[in-house]
């Protein structure tokens, strides 16, 4: 595994009294100090495929080790956004990078995909060795979660570019999928039904507008939130964000599933719509699941429209399944046996020219709580 902290040292003597560059706000002892810390969070998430441990220039894999016969790779890349400043405010990281390999995990499998490995990328002004650890510990429970190996990453101690407490997280992931098993949407057709399973919450999705709610409420992170009292506000907006890999793997090699999407910046108006062929659209009933009081309490704190809460937010539901209505049950069965609340949210439906792509029925049950 490769966590180089991007160092650079040199053979040539420093004179007494000049310049070096720990002075100049990097520590290079630091960073070779956090590989050691870390060396135990990476080998739990070690899985078939890994050849390399810690401190190479780049972490090598074998796919052919891992079973597959004639597979394509599927690569995701994503962050947390603002949702790492709430972390920073409170000082609380272990959970944050739980929510980075779920943004970009949970993107591999809506093709069909398996999780194979993940790369982080760690970024900050100065080198705090427990914190950054505690981070990247909570990515490798992350990957646990998620089934795939933790090889690689990079540290970078940027003190021009970040200040004082500030941290920046970035994640990498590589997966695959049997070149017959892509699921892509193409065979949607009218008359499907539409699956959701539950978020945990808001999720890694919309946090500007999260901070910018609990500012104009003048909230305190550290006093209980009003939705969710036994926590406080901090603590239940970290709340991380599922990983539905397993249960979304078991659902897709019954051959049964058309459709994956995760739901995540746009929400269900704009996420949706991704994977229907031209002239489909999605009929949902608001009324058909439970919203998390979460989101009640954005859009009634900051006077949220309901189509901005919407193309925000996942409003309570992080998965979709698209399935035949004549295998609705076998798959919603599936995905219960993984731990998933699943939901039946709508059904894909022709799609008029003076329609949106995604209507929404009973939109008012959504903020009734």
């Amino acid at each position: 595994m490769n966590h180089d902290p991007r160092h650079s040292s040199s053979t040539t003597p420093v004179q007494h009294g000049g310049l070096t560059y720990k002075k100049s706000g990097v520590n290079i002892d630091a960073g070779n100090a956090l590989i050691d810390m870390i060396k135990p969070a990476a080998a739990k998430t070690r899985r078939s495929g890994v050849t390399t441990g810690l401190g190479g220039f780049g972490a090598i894999f074998d796919i052919k080790a891992t079973g597959y016969k004639d597979p394509l790779l599927v690569s995701t890349t994503d962050g947390v956004g603002t949702k790492v400043k709430i972390a920073v405010e409170i000082r609380s990281y272990k959970t944050i990078g739980i929510d980075l390999v779920a943004m970009c995990v949970n993107d591999l499998v809506v093709q069909g995909a398996e999780p194979l490995f993940f790369l982080d990328y760690y970024a900050t002004g100065g080198l705090q060795l427990d914190r950054a650890a505690t981070v990247i510990e909570s990515i490798a429970d992350g990957c646990v979660e998620a089934g795939c190996a933790l090889v690689g990453g990079e540290t970078a101690e940027m003190p021009g570019i970040y200040q004082g407490a500030e941290i920046d997280i970035a994640g990498f992931a590589v997966g695959a999928v049997e070149r017959d098993a892509v699921i892509t949407g193409q065979n949607i057709q009218a008359g499907d039904v539409i699956l959701g399973c539950a978020s945990t919450g808001v999720h890694s999705n919309g946090y500007s507008l999260v901070r910018k709610v609990v500012e104009h409420l003048k909230a305190d992170y550290s006093k209980p939130a009003a939705f969710s009292p036994h926590q406080t506000l901090g603590e239940a907006l970290l709340t991380p964000t599922r990983i539905y890999v397993k249960s979304c793997l078991a659902a897709a090699k019954t051959g049964d599933v058309q459709g994956f999407v995760h739901i995540t910046g746009g929400g269900l108006i704009d996420n949706i719509p991704r994977v229907l062929p031209e002239g489909l659209g999605a009929e949902i009933d608001a009324k058909s699941w439970f919203v998390p009081e979460v989101f009640s309490w954005l859009q009634k704190g900051g006077n949220v429209p309901a189509v901005e809460m919407l193309r925000t937010f996942n409003c309570g539901i992080g998965m979709v399944v698209i399935v035949r209505p004549d295998k609705v049950d076998s798959i919603k069965a599936i995905l219960q046996q993984h731990g998933e609340e699943v939901y039946r949210i709508g059904e894909i439906t022709p799609r008029a020219a003076d329609r949106d792509f995604v209507h929404f029925h009973n939109l008012e049950a959504l903020w009734a709580a």
